[in-house]
């Protein structure tokens, strides 16, 4: 059975470090995704979607004009490409604390730059160069904004340009350049993007929500686990009691009399510290198990 050109959905899959990452959550989501070594066209197991690769950074103008129907990428790429675009769902890996990454003003530890009134007639290093000029010209700042192709804090460091403007999650590695963050210029999250005619399209507008629940459901799961115990009626209350459940725990009769099973669902990090809390409080036959998906 063929689909035709109508009824399928064209997205656009981040090529390079969110590539990994990607493909995964669509693994947990329950798509099969896989590519060559040298391919842009990965396979997926879904007859009504057609994926390519394209790096996030030009994803958002794909998928604007209307070459890609949707895609995943950084909300600092729409930012940059001032994109009109549908942004369809936020996208945040649980496991990393839901923090998003930021753009950075960052200068070396003895530069004279306070703020960012003190970049006036310096010269900058990055590679978000149309948001970092939009940025400057707000604060009424002129300066020399050029585009990196990589290696930006080496820049600043052996005095090619007196700042940068850089991605960073924690800091730590621009600590580690002799670094010092001086503003941040914008926060980013991975989005979800669609162009509006394709928005305005029934079949598409209803699978990229379809496939949009999914994959925050299994984002949801990422840092959540089930837990299975069976629990005798006189200790229930007490073992509940220790149960931090999303809402509430599940709990049926065995077909032993007096006994009860209990499922619930708890964060990842707890499940240490609630096991044993859990098996002195009269559980047993404890079992935790990983999920796929956590739909709300």
């Amino acid at each position: 059975m063929t689909t035709s050109s109508k009824n399928k959905l064209k997205l656009g899959l981040p090529k390079g470090s969110l590539q990994e990452s990607t493909f995964k959550m669509f693994q947990k989501a329950g798509y099969k995704v896989s590519v060559g070594s040298r391919s842009y066209f990965p396979y997926i197991d879904d007859p009504e979607i057609e994926a390519v690769l394209i790096r996030a950074q030009e994803m958002s103008r794909y998928v604007e004009d209307g070459a890609l129907d949707c895609g995943i990428t950084g909300e600092d790429w729409i930012r940059e490409n001032d994109s009109d675009v549908v942004r369809v769902q936020e996208l945040v890996y649980a496991k990393t604390g839901n923090n998003p990454v930021r753009w950075v003003l960052a200068v070396p530890e003895d530069s004279s730059i306070k703020s960012v009134k003190d970049l006036q007639g310096k010269r900058i290093a990055t590679e978000l160069k149309g948001f970092t000029e939009k940025y400057l010209a707000d604060k009424g700042v002129s300066a020399d904004v050029e585009f990196s192709w990589g290696a930006t804090e080496v820049k600043v460091a052996s005095g090619l340009v007196d700042a940068i403007v850089e991605l960073t999650e924690t800091g730590s590695s621009l600590r580690a350049n002799k670094l010092r963050i001086v503003e941040t210029l914008c926060h980013s999250t991975t989005q979800f993007i669609s162009n509006r005619t394709a928005w305005q399209n029934k079949f598409k507008k209803q699978k990229m929500q379809h496939i949009a629940m999914l994959l925050v459901g299994a984002l949801h799961a990422e840092a959540k686990v089930g837990l299975k115990m069976n629990v005798a009626s006189k200790n229930l209350k007490r073992v509940l009691s220790l149960l931090p459940a999303m809402k509430n725990p599940t709990v049926s009769n065995l077909a032993t009399k007096g006994w009860n099973d209990v499922d619930t669902i708890i964060d990842e990090k707890i499940v240490r510290d609630i096991i044993p809390k859990l098996k002195e409080a009269g559980a047993e036959g404890i079992i935790e198990y990983p999920l796929n998906k956590v739909i709300y």
